[in-house]
């Protein structure tokens, strides 16, 4: 890590959901709605995965909403409370409420995927479209645990060590990403420092059901892109995806692991718009 200054993750807006907790979000831009889902992991919030995203979809005429999820970010963080799949489902049905969107666009990675995929399956009429990045959701716990990066990812949090910016960026490096020089010291800085805030509740009691069986259900056109480095998530995911939904688009990223919309940024912004304004 280089002595350079890491510039904190900027502060959205806050509101207030009705089950009574405060959401951080980040609002830019107008036009039609897309809303960003991050993933989980110690230090995750919505502006360190998209910040190189929401942007490009602004410029091109959207309305950006980038939330920091429940439990991460600057959003409250309650211990008290569990993490089942549904709670987050809820609290994103209820901040679209609070700021009075109608329809969307959902874009998820990871968690954030899960979390489209359970929302449209609840809430079909709100969803226009999906955006997945390697969503949870597909395969049951033993099939994720037997994946190289989240035995790293369980080791790192989980060895009672402190996690240093540089066990951090190791970790992503060898986790996430094909090409090292993505993660550099201001991601690595940025999510460090939102680690501080959090507390372990939200990763301890975390529950993503498998859904594969219900993904027919889903018949708004989806746009799925999956590196073919993946060390996260199960590659049986990728046909699971493409066959278990009647309109969804599989694109295979290569030289790409679990975070393509920060690995291949601009092929990522390209692609989502083409899909966003065409179909």
């Amino acid at each position: 890590m280089s002595t350079t200054p890491v510039i904190p993750v900027p502060r959205g807006t806050e509101v207030t959901l009705a089950n009574g907790y405060r959401i951080n979000y980040i609002d830019q831009g107008s036009g039609p709605v897309v809303v960003f889902l991050h993933g989980s992991g110690n230090g995750a919030s919505g502006y360190s995965n998209f910040k190189g995203n929401y942007p490009a979809l602004v410029a091109a005429g959207y309305r950006c909403i980038v939330p920091d999820l429940i439990g991460y970010g600057y959003s409250d963080k309650p211990d008290h409370v569990e993490y089942p799949l549904s709670f987050f489902i809820e609290c994103i049905r209820q901040l679209l409420d609070a700021i009075g969107v109608e329809r969307c666009t959902l874009v998820g990675n990871s968690l954030g995927g899960a979390i489209a995929l359970g929302f449209a399956l609840e809430h079909p009429q709100t969803v226009e479209r999906l955006v997945l990045m390697a969503p949870g959701g597909l395969n049951d716990l033993p099939d994720y645990l037997a994946m190289p990066g989240m035995a790293m990812m369980f080791g790192l949090f989980s060895s009672g060590e402190p996690v240093t910016p540089e066990r951090m960026k190791e970790f992503f490096v060898k986790a996430f990403v094909v090409n090292p020089d993505v993660i550099d010291d201001q991601l690595v800085g940025e999510r460090h420092a939102i680690m501080q805030l959090q507390n372990p509740q939200v990763i301890k009691t975390m529950k993503v059901p498998n859904m594969t069986d219900r993904l027919g259900e889903i018949g708004c056109p989806t746009l799925a892109l999956w590196g073919l480095n993946e060390q996260m998530m199960p590659d049986s995911g990728i046909l699971r995806l493409a066959k278990g939904m009647p309109n969804c688009r599989m694109v295979l990223v290569p030289q790409c692991g679990h975070w393509v919309m920060l690995e291949h940024r601009e092929l990522f912004n390209r692609t989502v718009i083409d899909f966003l304004q065409n179909g």
